[in-house]
Parts: structure tokens; sequence; C-alpha cells
């Protein structure tokens, strides 16, 4: 007996209801990205792994689908290194390229390798799969699309405020309640200056970012693996509890952070951001989290995170400024920001809460009963008038029994079907019942098109 075909874990099909929904998704960041004046790009699935390598922490290095050489991939290993068993310095010399982790260092690159034709401030936005070999669990995939919007060339913060509009928008036109919360990476540098632990900033912020998922308790463990001094993370705890309104968190941060220049320079950031934003207006709840710390290293300065106020489940939204990510590719001085829709946890999200469209399942708007040969082909050139005047439609293809074709337009929710019998041949005439109402009416074509309209 042959083996049942599978797919790799922490991948998935989706069937036609699960596109219909996707793409209701994607038309809306679309929709919203393109009137913010975004340009769409896109880039390759693979790129070289030293593009990749060394821009996501080590943490996230682990995480790099990598690509074996094709040929002999073992010709630049020696007896030794293959007896050794070092898989990492194997690994290197058998791989030169990766899956892309996300959508912001190939846009780094792409910036960097196009920069002649680009003018800057340059706005793109890309939805694309990306990859990570993570272990797969309730919301976290090995294969997921990313739906990136980025602003490179400008320093402003009032893009920082433009891009959490754009998530307002999104997450207002979806039907999803959020909370948007924001951070500064020099805030971060600041606290980790002023409790005397600087140099362990990367340990610091990778650490605290996973303080909804772990504790508290287990990220002050973390920390001491890492080296801080019990007196180091007795002086962050109170920051990691902090509450109140935003201006009364900031007014705390403030004081404790008066005597460090980079802290009071983020401070200063994330109080014209704010107020950017509560110009602007906005509809979900916008609230500061000096515990978000988004372990990835390219981050510099805001940094933003959106949780779905009504479901229990990770991030559906991020992003942040990075001043330093092209520098790495022979481009320094350049600043950009950016944030990424979660587009498989937002679809999730949308399931549980019952907010897609009761209609997205629908295939066609009308469906021909096929009765034969004649009618077949009357009912072909009708359908075909109908696609012209932009209705969908469509001509079962056998002459099967009334009840099989009845059954496939009620289970493809079809809302219209048509009837062109023999008595119906040559008069125009089209009978029409409408699978809400059962009701039937006779029309002729243009009377149809009319209706349908």
């Amino acid at each position: 007996m042959a083996q049942k075909p599978g797919i790799p874990k922490g991948t998935r099909d989706f069937s036609p209801i699960e596109m219909a929904r996707r793409n209701y998704i994607f038309d809306i960041i679309k929709r919203n990205f393109r009137l913010f004046g975004y340009k769409q790009i896109e880039t390759p699935a693979m790129e070289n792994l030293s593009t990749l390598m060394g821009k996501y922490g080590e943490e996230g290095d682990k995480l790099l689908f990598k690509i074996q050489n094709s040929g002999d991939f073992l010709k630049s290993c020696s007896d030794e290194e293959l007896v050794g068993h070092n898989l990492v310095k194997l690994t290197n010399k058998m791989c030169e390229k990766g899956l892309r982790y996300d959508l912001t260092v190939p846009f780094a690159r792409f910036v960097v390798q196009h920069r002649n034709d680009l003018t800057m401030p340059f706005k793109r936005y890309q939805i694309q799969p990306v990859w990570r070999a993570d272990r797969p669990q309730k919301g976290r995939y090995r294969e997921f699309y990313q739906c990136d919007a980025d602003v490179v060339g400008s320093d402003s913060l009032l893009n920082e405020a433009e891009l959490l509009s754009l998530i307002d928008k999104v997450f207002a036109e979806l039907g999803i309640n959020i909370v948007v919360k924001i951070n500064n990476r020099k805030i971060l540098s600041g606290i980790a200056e002023t409790i005397g632990e600087a140099d362990k900033i990367v340990d610091i912020t990778v650490a605290i970012d996973k303080i909804d998922k772990i504790g508290l308790e287990n990220v002050n463990a973390e920390l001491r693996e890492k080296g801080l001094s019990e007196e180091a993370i007795s002086r962050l705890r109170p920051v990691l509890e902090l509450s109140g309104t935003n201006d009364e968190k900031l007014a705390v941060m403030a004081e404790m952070l008066k005597d460090s220049e980079v802290g009071m320079k983020g401070i200063a950031e994330m109080r014209e951001v704010m107020a950017a934003i509560d110009a602007i207006g906005h509809k979900g709840e916008m609230q500061i989290d000096i515990s978000l710390a988004r372990g990835l290293n390219y981050y510099t300065g805001t940094i933003i995170e959106v949780k779905a106020a009504d479901v229990q489940i990770g991030s559906i939204t991020g992003g942040g400024r990075y001043d330093n990510l092209t520098g790495v590719f022979g481009m320094p001085g350049l600043s950009g920001v950016g944030i990424s829709f979660g587009a498989d946890r937002i679809y999730d999200v949308m399931c549980q809460l019952e907010l897609f469209p009761k209609n997205l399942g629908q295939s066609v708007k009308v469906f021909f009963v096929n009765f034969g040969q004649k009618e077949a082909m009357q009912s072909l050139r009708y359908a075909n008038a109908l696609r012209e005047a932009g209705i969908s439609a469509q001509v079962y293809p056998d002459n099967a029994k009334m009840k099989k074709q009845m059954s496939a337009a009620d289970s493809d929710n079809v809302p219209y079907v048509a009837f062109v019998g023999e008595s119906e041949l040559g008069k125009d005439a089209i009978v029409l019942k409408d699978m809400a109402t059962g009701e039937q009416t006779t029309l002729t074509l243009a009377e149809l098109i009319e209706k349908l309209k």
C-alpha cells in the first residue's frame, strides 16, 4: 500500500474558502498600503547566507533554513572536518544560500543594490512568504506570509506616526480590536546604562522580549545566566512592572533616565510620536510598554507590537526604526522604519471571532444548469455575455441529474441558478432562481444583466 502523502510540519495547504479569506485580508492590507503611498516590490525566496547571517541575533541565525549546495556539496569539506562533526562549520561550507527569514533584511539588500534607481525617501510594501526553522505550535508556522511596509531615507518621526495610523486603519477595516504597544530601543539602552549593564543591552532585550511567554521570574533567571548582577536585576524589575497612563509612564522613566543622554533622547522621541498619532486620531488603544523589546538586533528607535484584544495569540503586527541596517551592506547612514502584518495570525484571529464576510466562499454569481448539448451551447453564450458585463458565471459541464447539479451549486454558495431548457431555446428566455428565497423569474438576457449588475 502506497504511503499517504503529507507536507512538512509547520506548513499548510489552503482550500478555496481559505484562499478567499486570505485574499480578503491581503486585499485590505494592499489597499491601505497604496492609500499611504507605498510602492510594491518583490525579492527572491532565497538569499545568500552572507546577506542573512548576523542580522537577527544568535537565536535568529539558528532559525534560518539553509539550502544545501547543488552538485558535490561536500567538495569544500575536508575529511578531518567531516570526522569532527562540527555542524556549524560544515553547514557554512555546504550551504551558500538560505530561505529568507523576514522581508526587512532582503529589503535592505535591495535598497543598497538598487540605490541609484531609487528616490529617497523610498516607501515600499512587500507581501511574500518567509521561512523560520521554529518549533511549530498554535499561531506559529515554519512558512508564513508577511505584509511589510517600510520607509527608508528619512529620519522624521512622522513616518512612525503614519505607520501607526496605517495599522489602526487596517485593523478597523478588518474588524479586529487591537492594543498597540510602543516603546523605544533608546529607552532600553538608557535603562541598561542606568542599571550598570550597558554592555549587555542585547542580552537584556532578548530576555525581556519573552516576558509575555515565560513570565518575569523566568526572564530574571535568564538574565542571571547572562551574567547580570542581582542589583541590576532588582533595579530592572520595577521598570518591567511599570503601570499607569502613557504620560505617567513617560514621567517615571524620564526621572529614572535623567542622567542618560540616550535614554532621554528615547523619551523625547516617544513623546513626539505619541503626540503625532494623537493628533491624527486613532480607534485602537495605544499603550506605552517599557517591557517591549522586540529582540531583533537591528532596531534602534521606536518599536511597535500589536496584539488582538479579544483573542489569546502572539503579536499580529510588529516593527520599528532601524538606523544601521543598510550599513552592513556598504551604505551607512540610511535610516528606515517599517512594520510587518502577520497575515497568518490575523487569519486565525478572524476565524476565531467569525469576522469574515459570509459570501467569501461564493465562486460565481450565476450557475447554469446543463440540460443537454443544445441547451448547454445556449447557456455558454449567455454565460459569456454575463462575463463580458462583469458578472461571474459558469455552466455545469455535464448533463447530470438535476439533484447533483443543484447540490453542486448549493455547495459553492451560488446565489443564482439559471435554467435554459428546451422551452427557453430560441426565445431569449432564462429562468432565474434566487437560491436564498427560492423565487423564480423568467428574464431576457438584457434583463438578467440589468438585474445582476
